[in-house]
């Protein structure tokens, strides 16, 4: 047998998913070496359709392929359909309710994932990261401490490497083998342990425009049920239930899914007319079971989780392309801060963690209370005000929430200034480059729960911190958004402590 190759890098991240693009071409815009290994060979096919502005609009600016992303002619989503809680009519929000999101901003996309993430990971090249399709990762390296100072991967020819890193970025999905070197363990929802059944679909109905191209999420009596259009004609359609009524779906998957849609009246005549796909990459029925879970630790011992290898949440508003990207720039900056010497690892990635899981947790919160089922659209909207404290409607606090904008970040809600100040560190790293060469289960409880919630809360808070100063005009700094914690840099791409950022 011919002996492993063996090379050293900055940073190695596994998966090319938007998580691991993501983290990828922002290390690499930062000057560092990256070696992007993915499994599969894309286009490949991958559930999560549905998109948040902040993802379209923020880190995909960022990233540097929000033109590629507008001219793939994905789907226009204006907002979300829902038919949910005791209001028998469907009810619709719009992102241009939100101030986050008004104007250009206003929309997203249902987008097909394969060719989406196809994109983001073709950019990842593009930006110079070594992007290695069909590598198999079968190990990890570890120095005598236990740390993890790179992997092990087989090639498409079998051949075997040996790549040592600095970081290891585990950006490898939720049947990921290499979280548990993080040294945490993942723990599953007591509450959001469902079952998914899904398959696809020509020829369905679309909702009146212009709200034609908004995601449809409608409840029935054993569970909710999504359709989302991808295209004039091809539609995605899931039932979501919980595992103890899901127990047959396994051996019966065509049956069951077909099963909730005769329970769910809206989706039913909305496939009226449809025909199920049965060919080609959308031709198989899928499932996925507990796909609610985080790990206990997000980073530890030269790894770093990001998106569903960290954390999954119910997917009832698309929030898992969101979480992913979102991770992904906070991994980036971390790392960054760290190989620049310019920060510990603790603070950089305590940092990292904190951000990460308050984002997960608040989403977390608020949707054991939007699954009470018993409450009408109105009090969904008054409850987010009530704990955003805006002084706006209820349905633009509501909006708001779900759009993926309350972090109050700028790299979600206006990269446009970050992108300027990027474009010059990148401008300035590329001369320098070339001088030198180189939850509770009983509804009452659970609303009650999530509203005294600290995290909802405090996160909240910071949503009011974040308007207040977006009305300040230009210049003003984001605040910290942990007690005694770092702010971005002004490029977006590392961490700095308060009062060492220039205003």
């Amino acid at each position: 047998m011919n002996a492993p190759i063996v090379e050293d890098v900055d940073v190695v991240v596994v998966g090319g998913g938007p998580g691991g693009s993501t983290v990828a071409t922002l290390l690499a815009k930062s000057g560092h070496r990256v070696v992007q290994l993915e499994k599969e060979t894309f286009p490949r096919y991958q559930i999560g359709e549905s998109l948040l502005p902040s993802t379209i609009h923020g880190v995909c600016r960022l990233l540097g392929v929000d033109q590629k992303i507008k001219d793939a002619g994905f789907m226009h989503k204006r907002g979300g359909s829902f038919r949910w809680g005791k209001n028998p009519v469907p009810w619709n929000f719009l992102f241009a309710i939100s101030p986050e999101f008004a104007g250009e901003g206003s929309y997203a996309y249902q987008v097909e994932r394969m060719k989406f993430d196809n994109i983001l990971l073709e950019n990842s090249a593009e930006c110079g990261v070594d992007v290695r399709q069909n590598c198999r990762v079968n190990g990890t390296e570890q120095d005598e401490a236990g740390r993890v100072v790179g992997v092990r991967y087989l090639d498409v020819d079998r051949g075997e490497h040996h790549v040592r890193a600095k970081y290891v970025v585990d950006a490898s999905g939720n049947t990921t083998r290499l979280s548990k070197y993080a040294g945490g363990e993942r723990i599953y929802s007591d509450f959001f342990q469902n079952v998914a059944v899904f398959g696809y679909f020509e020829g369905g109905k679309r909702l009146p425009a212009p709200d034609s191209g908004n995601i449809l999420c409608a409840a029935f009596d054993e569970g909710w049920m999504w359709y989302i259009p991808l295209s004039d004609t091809l539609t995605s359609v899931g039932a979501v239930i919980s595992k103890e009524k899901a127990e047959h779906v396994l051996n019966a998957q065509e049956e069951t899914l077909n099963h909730y849609i005769d329970r769910c009246t809206i989706v039913k005549d909305m496939l009226g007319d449809a025909t199920r796909v049965t060919e080609g990459t959308y031709g198989e029925i899928r499932i996925r079971k507990d796909y609610s879970y985080a790990n206990t630790r997000f980073w530890g011992n030269g790894i770093v989780l990001v998106g569903d290898a960290a954390c999954f949440i119910d997917p009832v508003f698309s929030t898992g392309v969101h979480l992913a990207t979102y991770s992904g720039v906070l991994a980036a900056r971390s790392i960054n801060s760290v190989l620049s010497g310019a920060m510990a690892e603790e603070r950089a990635f305590d940092e990292f963690e904190g951000r990460y899981r308050r984002e997960y947790a608040v989403f977390y919160e608020f949707l054991s209370a939007f699954y009470d089922m018993e409450q009408s659209e109105d009090s969904y909207f008054w409850k987010a005000r009530k704990v955003t404290n805006f002084d706006r409607t209820d349905l633009a606090a509501f909006v708001s929430l779900v759009a993926g904008g309350y972090s109050g970040e700028d790299v979600l809600t206006d990269p446009e200034k970050i992108v300027e100040k990027f474009s010059a560190s990148t401008k300035a790293l590329t001369e320098a480059t070339e001088k030198t060469g180189g939850m509770d289960t009983d509804s009452g409880q659970r609303m009650g729960h999530m509203f005294s919630a600290p995290v909802v809360r405090d996160v909240m808070e910071e949503m009011n911190a974040f308007q207040a100063r977006g009305a300040s005009g230009d210049g003003a700094i984001e605040p910290p958004l942990l007690d005694g914690g770092l702010v971005p840099s002004d490029d977006g791409l590392a961490w700095a402590e308060p009062a060492t950022v220039d205003a």
